[in-house]
């Protein structure tokens, strides 16, 4: 510094120091030189941070304090000049942050921003792993309401896939109800039915020569496929075909002969399949099967001489006397038996011819077609 330094005085008396065998005049007091300041660490600056520099001690002054401007300016400046190196051994602590401590500042701000949103961020997260035994609060009530909720896309396939179950399930029912149960059905009827007339048959009761539509009046025979059926008057399907028995064609225009007649065609049909399916596998006839018609008091015996595999349901020439196709050539006394084909349908006819070969009494017991 350039603060002037005025000659050593006395402090009291103003005039320079008198030694008197070793003890200063005037009560004056010696000042003891002072010590070297030992180094400091500056605290904070982590490690490899450097000591803070020495001070060198201050020349030998017998003088005050006062008088050491120079001295504790130029401290000042080291201790500046130490502050300057902590603030950069803080700045390589930091991360090498520039720009002094308003600068670290907005950094650290920066830095803890970042940490909090990343709390934040935890914070919001930790719902998902909520404590069950804590209560739903509304919002999350309403989300889980909403989660539980299914979309219109949702019960709409609910609603088409119970239809096509339902569907699937009447279709169901109805395929067993016809193959199944109305087989079971007319088969019972039919039973009833031949039973019924066959205690008539035994008990003498007579029936009238004219039959009334849906009355049984015979029983039909057909060995080779097993087949015991009723058979009825008319061909009504509610009547008639649909209880399992075989109706006879005895209405006009359709009218057809009698057995017992002398000449004519006693034309028969029954359901090939379902409803007790009697002409189910007359498909299997062939040329010389027997066929035979059972009435109260006569057996009438036909062999097989013709099949007609597929016609039209409108060829009703086949119950002509003398059907075309037959290879009848001459009136006589024929049978024919007509059912749908192919199975499970009714688009076209299946007919079958057959001429009658014998007529014998019941009183003379079964024919030997029966017996065989």
């Amino acid at each position: 510094m350039t603060a002037l330094r005025p000659e050593r005085e006395d402090v009291y008396g103003g005039g320079p120091y008198e030694s008197s065998g070793g003890a200063r005049s005037h009560g004056a007091r010696r000042q003891d030189p002072p010590t070297a300041p030992l180094p400091r660490v500056v605290e904070g600056t982590g490690r490899g941070a450097a000591a803070e520099p020495t001070v060198p001690p201050a020349a030998a002054d017998e003088e005050t304090m006062a008088l050491r401007i120079a001295d504790v300016a130029g401290s000042g400046s080291l201790r500046g000049a130490t502050r300057s190196s902590a603030a950069s051994s803080d700045a390589a602590a930091g991360g090498g942050t520039p720009g002094g401590r308003a600068a670290r500042r907005k950094a650290a701000k920066r830095r803890g921003g970042r940490r909090r949103g990343a709390a934040r961020a935890t914070t919001v997260a930790a719902p998902a792993e909520r404590d069950p035994q804590r209560p739903l609060t509304r919002v999350e009530a309403r989300r889980q309401a909403r989660l539980r909720k299914p979309s219109p896309a949702t019960l709409a396939s609910r609603a088409i896939g119970e239809v096509f179950i339902t569907t699937g399930v009447l279709m169901l029912l109805f395929v067993t109800y016809q193959l199944w149960w109305t087989n079971v059905r007319a088969h019972a009827q039919a039973g009833s039915e031949t039973h019924q007339l066959q205690d008539d048959w035994a008990s003498g009761k007579r029936s009238p020569g004219v039959f009334e539509p849906g009355q049984g009046f015979a029983i039909l025979h057909i060995p080779k496929l097993d087949v015991v059926a009723p058979i009825a008057e008319g061909i009504s399907n509610k009547r008639v075909l649909d209880k399992g028995m075989v109706g006879h064609y005895g209405e006009a225009p359709l009218k057809t002969a009698m057995p017992q007649a002398r000449t004519g065609n006693f034309g028969l049909a029954a359901h090939r399949n379902t409803h007790g399916e009697p002409f189910r596998y007359i498909n299997r006839l062939t040329p010389g099967d027997a066929v035979v018609v059972e009435t109260q008091d006569t057996y009438f015996v036909y062999k097989v001489t013709s099949m007609l595999p597929v016609t039209p349901p409108s060829n009703t020439s086949v119950l002509d006397p003398v059907p075309p196709g037959s290879g009848f050539t001459e009136p006589g006394r024929y049978i024919t038996l007509t059912t749908c084909t192919p199975e499970f349908t009714s688009k076209y006819r299946l007919i079958v011819w057959g001429k009658m070969v014998q007529e014998r009494p019941r009183s003379k017991g079964k024919p030997d077609a029966l017996i065989e």
